[in-house]
């Protein structure tokens, strides 16, 4: 974007990237935005054009970690018609994706880095080998990466090649649900102590999860079922202390899931969001910070 004249004192304004720049009448760049320039009408329009930019951001990348999460095959279409988008552009470059076949499943031995999105050509991606190649699909997948059985290869490819995903995935921590489980609950972040539950619930908000009931959600889908993961936090006074209960994933029908019977995604998932929620508890000393 170029430079706005101001309406005094010769200043003009520029934004680069959400950040508001201002330059003198000599043309020297200052270190920030002199105070009486604060109400002047450009860089009003300016810092409402940059908000909007954050926000824009912001729900670009939540949308493709919907998709990542709830593994929803997307339209090539779809993706040519946003790619020229910086924003989503940032938000989907580098991703690892595998074209969707006819009969609805992943190919994931043809995964790689999406690199572009075109509405003639396709998209575009650079494979394990390091190739640049088109896929021929309607639609592709963005794999959870516990879904990813040559995850460690490709985390060392992305290293490499110096991928800098703007969405988590490939370093996304991954959990994976143990060989004997049983029951319908899973109590390995219960008993944390939280000082007020407050704290608690305030720290699920900031990392983006819904809070309701007492209890911390996360939305998911496995195989198109609509599930959802559950964590106890608390449904006493916000100023009193809690405890942590037992994790738990149910149906759309509020019906709890067997521990057996959760997909990886969703166990991944649902185990990610209560060691999040869990990493804010009160540590009391070395061994239960190891917890």
């Amino acid at each position: 974007m170029g430079w706005i004249e101001t309406d005094s004192g010769g200043y003009s304004v520029a934004l680069d990237g959400t950040s508001v720049l201002c330059r003198n009448a000599a043309g020297r760049q200052l270190k920030q935005v002199p105070p009486k320039l604060r109400d002047d009408a450009a860089v009003v329009r300016l810092r409402q054009l940059s908000e909007w930019v954050e926000r824009h951001e912001r729900e670009c990348r939540e949308q493709v970690d919907a998709w990542l999460v709830r593994s929803l095959p997307v339209p090539v279409a779809l993706l040519a018609r946003v790619w020229p988008d910086e924003a989503w552009r940032s938000a989907l470059r580098d991703l690892v994706i595998a074209p969707v076949g006819a009969d609805g499943r992943a190919e994931m031995e043809r995964a790689g880095l999406l690199r572009d999105a075109d509405a003639a050509k396709g998209v575009g991606i650079v494979d394990l080998d390091g190739d640049s190649v088109r896929l021929e699909c309607e639609s592709v997948l963005i794999p959870h990466p516990v879904l990813l059985e040559d995850l460690d290869e490709l985390r060392e490819f992305a290293v490499e090649l110096g991928v800098a995903q703007r969405v988590e995935q490939l370093f996304r921590e991954v959990w994976r649900r143990p060989g004997e489980v049983s029951g319908d609950s899973w109590p390995g972040y219960a008993k944390a102590r939280f000082e007020q539950l407050r704290h608690a619930t305030a720290r699920a908000v900031s990392l983006g999860y819904r809070v309701r009931g007492g209890q911390v959600l996360c939305p998911l889908v496995e195989d198109g079922r609509a599930l959802e993961a559950a964590f106890w936090l608390g449904s006493d006074y916000p100023d009193a202390d809690t405890h942590t209960g037992d994790l738990e994933w149910r149906d759309k029908d509020g019906r709890r899931l067997p521990l057996a019977e959760v997909g990886p995604v969703a166990w991944s998932e649902g185990e990610r969001m209560a060691a999040l929620v869990h990493a804010g508890r009160v540590v009391v000393d070395d061994e239960e910070a190891l917890r």
